[in-house]
């Protein structure tokens, strides 16, 4: 009876799976929300429709989201209560320059949760086969589990989102100094923007792809660069951008404000590279005090104390 109780749970599951799969294709439970359902007919006037629509529907990801979604669909709210809240994601993923929205990025999230659950269910399942019951330990491993692949996927968003913020503003002055040659050599704003987009190969060809793009799509050049400041969200980059547009509205010259901007960025720029200088040696302490410095003693020491038990 008790070597039939693991086999009982496993068969269990796969029924309970089963019946949850045939029940999340039950048109009562498994409607489209009232959102994929409008989101056809505002797709001119709303961004968020435009995705909705465009997605893909043979994504793998969103065809177990949409088996997951009768019971869990409507809960993803609450990661944005344990974790990050989906206007950090939301900044996070545009800093990263990535495709995905908010909600891809839950699905992917609750995916790693689920992934981390059943990892951690792993040692319970096997105590379950081997006839005995998991001790709480074990019981507890698929909640750290799941938790530890929710905060992973959270993790490796923001380290992303991080390197890639880093390499925009060492890339900043480089790209002024280039906007401020060629506005020099009579081409306008836009046209820099596009050369520069088409000539370089850093992340900024990127922004400016999409900049050049939205102007061609009808939106205003000052609109679109303050979109590019919010949604990348550098300092620099934003007093930059301040600077810009007030140019073009006051009709001020744009090399002379790139050019002060430039060096202003490499001022910074220093200010930066001296300030990791300086956490850099602050940690090289750390091996030098623990290790090197204990280790000079002993050598130091030892010897002696050695001499003087031995008696010589």
């Amino acid at each position: 009876m008790i070597a039939s109780a693991p086999w009982a749970v496993i068969l269990g599951a796969a029924l309970g799976l089963g019946l949850w799969t045939l029940v999340s294709i039950t048109p009562r439970i498994g409607a489209p929300r009232l959102s994929d359902r409008v989101a056809p007919y505002v797709v001119d006037v709303s961004e968020e429709a435009r995705v909705l629509v465009d997605r893909p529907s043979g994504d793998p990801l969103l065809v177990i989201w949409r088996l997951l979604n009768p019971i869990v669909g409507r809960f993803v709210g609450a990661f944005s209560l344990v974790l990050s809240t989906n206007e950090t994601v939301a900044l996070r993923l545009a800093q990263r320059g990535s495709s995905l929205d908010v909600s891809s990025f839950r699905r992917r999230e609750l995916l790693c949760a689920l992934a981390g659950f059943a990892v951690g269910g792993l040692p319970a399942v096997a105590t379950l086969l081997a006839g005995a019951f998991p001790p709480v330990v074990l019981g507890a491993l698929p909640l750290i589990g799941a938790l530890a692949g929710a905060f992973g996927c959270e993790w490796e968003l923001s380290r992303a989102a991080k390197a890639r913020v880093a390499r925009l503003e060492q890339e900043l002055p480089t790209v002024l100094g280039f906007l401020s040659l060629s506005l020099s050599a009579g081409e306008g704003i836009l046209d820099s923007m596009r050369r520069v987009a088409a000539v370089s190969s850093g992340e900024f060809s990127v922004e400016f792809r999409r900049v050049v793009s939205d102007v061609g799509s009808g939106t205003p050049l000052s609109r679109a660069l303050i979109e590019l400041s919010e949604r990348i969200r550098v300092p620099a980059l934003t007093r930059t951008v301040e600077q810009l547009t007030g140019a073009l509205e006051r009709g001020s010259p744009l090399a002379e404000t790139l050019r002060a901007q430039a060096s202003d960025a490499r001022v910074e720029g220093k200010r930066r590279l001296l300030e990791s200088a300086g956490k850099k040696e602050v940690a090289m302490l750390v091996p030098l005090v623990f290790l090197i410095l204990p280790l000079s003693v002993a050598f130091a020491v030892l010897p002696g104390l050695l001499v003087l038990r031995t008696g010589f």
